[in-house]
């Protein structure tokens, strides 16, 4: 009697539920990948062929055989959290120099500053230079600064705003003269913070007196409340008629700024000064912009993470940074990929080489900073699939049985 066909049902089946088993174990695994059994049939032919009657012997597993399907994205808050919303996987390299590919985007920082998995394995990607430029190329572990950012002195202040036409002239004498603490003295005021060379802050404000020459006002400036022309305007500004941008002064202003006696700044120099697009029409006074190029030292607050896969480092001083990209990479044949553990899996023949890229170009997925790819196993699926085997392997139990009562019954006759 043949019980080959009971016995490798029985054997097939037990690796179907092993591979059921391990989908189930595994459907709270980020970025895992369910699997699937897949069948073949087998038939012993003779060496001159066998008619088209043959019966078969039995089953055999063919292939056990991953499915690359999307899993859903689930929010986190933590920034160093990576889901991928498309193709792709992410690039981990080991000690040795070895690279694996996963879908598990569960990153964080260790203590040099690199970005690794769970396993200590460094994301792949390319860095920036100093002035946060991405620079592409062979793709190399991403480290994050940790040196504070250097301080910049104040270059250049512009201005926008509008001097209100119809307010009455402020200016009591000839020459004209202010007094910062009488308000009567002066008809509007701003201020902004500049940056001398350590980065020590200094408090720039601006007093606009209306001149009793028409279209005309004075201009008085000082630096941590000191006066940078003692009690005479600085410079003057003179409009045309329709309000518009004024005429004097044609070229750009620049600002002198002494040391702090108190030694809280140091002395800055030629700043310019540009107030090219004040206007002078009957509207209130309003300043619609204000900018100043310089900037205190910083150090590394938090990071950021796009969908193209740029890292931007963000600063104390307000500032952010680019500190580099990921690169993902994807395959020709995904279930070629060998897994190996640890939710990554390595590059084989079969898989053929990796194509790398930047999120969203070409067929690469975009990255969701922030958010974590949940296993794509469907667990309701995965319990149907579970009772169907166990069906199976009764069946395919019972033949053996039969076979076995056949054989005995064979046995039996006299």
């Amino acid at each position: 009697m043949n019980f080959q066909s009971g016995l490798s049902g029985l054997q097939a089946t037990s690796k179907n539920l092993d591979v059921i088993g391990n989908n189930v174990a595994n459907s709270g695994t980020y970025g895992a990948k369910s699997s699937r059994a897949e069948f073949a049939d087998l038939y012993a032919n003779a060496m001159n062929g066998a008619g088209s009657g043959s019966v078969g012997i039995g089953v055999t597993v063919a292939n056990i055989a991953q499915q690359f399907t999307q899993g859903t994205i689930t929010s986190t808050e933590n920034p160093l959290d990576l889901a991928i919303n498309g193709s792709g996987f992410f690039q981990v390299k080991d000690s040795a120099g070895s690279i694996s590919y996963t879908r598990n985007g569960q990153f964080k920082l260790d203590k040099s500053g690199y970005i690794v998995n769970n396993a200590g394995q460094q994301l792949q990607g390319y860095k920036a230079n100093a002035s946060g430029e991405i620079i592409q190329g062979a793709a190399t572990a991403l480290q994050l600064p940790t040196a504070p950012i250097a301080p910049k002195f104040t270059e250049e202040v512009a201005m926008e705003f509008n001097l209100d036409s119809r307010g009455d002239a402020t200016q009591t004498s000839t020459p004209a003269v202010i007094d910062f603490d009488d308000p009567n003295t002066y008809n509007n005021a701003t201020s902004t913070t500049v940056y001398d060379q350590q980065g020590n802050p200094v408090s720039l404000s601006m007093y606009y007196q209306k001149s009793t020459t028409a279209n005309t006002w004075n201009v008085y400036v000082t630096a941590d409340g000191t006066s940078l022309s003692g009690t005479s305007p600085y410079t003057t500004m003179e409009f045309a008629a329709d309000g518009t941008t004024p005429t004097i002064p044609a070229a750009g202003q620049f600002l002198n700024i002494p040391a702090s006696a108190t030694g809280a700044h140091q002395a800055i120099s030629n700043i310019a000064l540009d107030m090219s697009q004040a206007t002078q029409y009957g509207a209130k006074f309003s300043v619609t912009d204000l900018t100043q190029d310089g900037y205190a030292p910083g150090s590394l607050s938090s990071l950021s993470i796009d969908d193209t896969g740029v890292i931007s480092a963000n600063y104390s001083n307000g500032l952010t940074k680019d500190a580099g990209q990921l690169e993902l990479a994807t395959f020709r044949n995904p279930q070629g990929l060998q897994a190996v553990g640890g939710n990554v899996w390595v590059q084989t023949y079969a898989s053929g080489d990796p194509v790398v890229g930047t999120p969203t170009s070409g067929t690469m997925g975009s990255l969701q900073e922030g958010s974590l790819e949940e296993s794509n196993v469907d667990l309701t699926g995965e319990l149907v699939n579970m009772i169907t085997a166990q069906r199976a392997y009764q069946a395919n139990a019972q033949t053996i049985k039969t076979q076995d009562s056949v054989l005995q019954t064979l046995v039996s006759l006299r």
